[in-house]
């Protein structure tokens, strides 16, 4: 639970002027970015409801311009005015609890932001709260981890306009940047839009993780190839197009050696993943706005039944098959893998983009799609080769309806689309299951189908319910009389 600090457990770096920007919540993330502004020249003064964490900061810093406030009355008088802060605690309840503590010290034309992986719902609740008081509320989607934070993060504001300016100069110069120098800092739109691409990028980020998964186990299971020569692969892959930041670390996962058996230490691994919430966030949205993310949300279903661990070992038991497992070419079986994971990449951003497209218009926001995926290039866990033709494809047609459909997209689908055939084919002929490269190939054959069973479906619950349906030759709703 978070608490103002103990007035007694007070330590201070630097001097008593007055901060550009107070950070509250020194833990990894808040304490990086502190040292990012700082060595960007902006003087900040940190504060934390934890004596340790101070003081593991305070070890951390050697700067003029950074200052620690043992409390947050503290925090807001030591700021120059307009006040600006950034909060980086825990989402949901530890963010109220800040902004509650932080109630009677703020004033009319002060800037709060809230860097956390906060649900857009609650953005927008909190900046309307705010902006009764004249206090400038703005959600940060920040993506890049530990490193990103310190070295520069990919960075997604929106809420309040009115504070914008005050801290763009801040936020862009410690946002990373591109081979060709580009920004990856800029608005996204109004209330909490900014946290909402933050929870569609991390829902492609769960998509792009089980892609690469399903890769390497299907190389290993079907190919029997050991973990670091599937590492070697993948750093080949990570030359060209399927260049991306997660290759590379998968690269250098399965290529590490566990220093006590000398063995691959990804083998040593429990296959139990966690995840946070953000990838069900996006689900959930994609649901709630009728949007078809089946990539997205295989990957967080995937997640879900890796953790049932001891039901599966139990099942493993039980539940045996009889297949006859092909031989399967190791050239010709990689090619095929290459094309796949391109191809599910694609179909997983399009999802991607086109909940954000779905969301916007229903809040309207109007998102800068193009934007979104040029700050996505550098700093963020999702960076990668492929968003540059994405960026180009919206500053070409910003109305894009899909990306399957724009042209340089739709030829790269077309070279890897028997890839990802033959994939899902492999896959299920030597019982591996690809939850994610599967739903990609049932996404792109639905959505280029002229047509689809859905008149049996509409048949249907116009049967048991009465609730009618439409013709192809006729305008109009119709219902029959099934049973007479």
């Amino acid at each position: 639970m978070w608490a103002v600090a103990d007035p007694k457990n007070v330590g201070f770096l630097g001097h008593m002027q007055e901060s550009e920007i107070g950070l509250i919540g020194l833990g990894v993330m808040g304490g990086g970015l502190a040292l990012n502004l700082e060595r960007n020249g902006f003087s900040v003064c940190g504060h934390d409801a934890d004596h340790g964490r101070r003081e593991h900061f305070a070890s951390r810093t050697q700067g003029p311009r950074l200052s620690i406030a043992s409390s947050l009355s503290e925090l807001t008088g030591r700021l120059r005015s307009p006040r600006c802060l950034l909060v980086m605690v825990p989402a949901g309840d530890p963010v109220d609890q800040v902004l509650r503590a932080l109630g009677a010290l703020l004033q009319a034309g002060d800037v709060v932001m809230d860097g956390g992986n906060s649900h857009f719902i609650d953005t927008n609740r909190r900046m309307l709260a705010l902006r009764a008081q004249g206090i400038h509320y703005i959600g940060l989607g920040i993506s890049g981890g530990e490193h990103g934070a310190l070295s520069g993060p990919a960075l997604m504001p929106g809420g309040d306009f009115a504070g914008w300016p005050r801290v763009r100069p801040l936020l862009q110069a410690i946002a990373a940047r591109t081979e060709d120098g580009r920004i990856c800092c800029d608005w996204m739109g109004p209330e909490g839009a900014g946290h909402f691409v933050k929870i569609v990028h991390n829902g492609i980020e769960y998509a792009e993780m089980q892609t690469l998964c399903e890769a390497y186990w299907l190389m290993h299971q079907v190919l029997k190839m050991p973990a670091a020569a599937i590492g070697e692969v993948f750093a080949q892959w990570a030359q060209g197009e399927l260049g991306s930041y997660l290759m590379d670390i998968s690269a250098d996962i399965l290529q590490r050696k566990d220093l006590d058996t000398a063995e691959a230490l990804v083998d040593s691994i429990l296959d139990s993943a966690e995840q946070k919430g953000t990838g069900k966030w996006a689900s959930q949205t994609a649901l709630d706005l009728g949007v078809s993310t089946p990539t997205i949300t295989q990957a967080v279903f995937a997640r879900a039944l890796s953790g049932l661990k001891q039901e599966r070992l139990h099942a493993a038991s039980v539940l045996k098959s009889a297949l006859s497992r092909p031989s399967a070419n190791r050239a010709a079986t990689l090619e095929r893998a290459h094309n796949a994971v391109l191809a599910t990449r694609i179909c997983s951003h399009a999802q991607g983009f086109a909940l954000l497209r779905a969301a916007s218009r229903e809040f309207d926001w109007s998102l800068p799609l193009a934007t979104v995926a040029s700050v996505w290039q550098a700093g963020c866990i999702i960076r990668s080769r492929l968003l540059l033709p994405i960026t180009e494809a919206f500053n070409r047609q910003p109305g894009l309806d899909n990306l399957l459909v724009d042209p340089q997209c739709a030829t790269m689908l077309a070279r890897s689309e028997c890839g990802l055939r033959e994939v899902v084919a492999l896959g299920a002929m030597h019982g591996v299951p690809t939850p994610a490269i599967s739903s990609a190939l049932d996404y792109y054959d639905s959505y280029r189908s002229v047509r689809l069973p859905a008149n049996l479906l509409q048949a249907q619950r116009d049967y048991f319910g009465a609730h009618g349906y439409q013709r192809i030759d006729r305008v109009g709703k119709f219902h029959t009389r099934w049973q007479d």
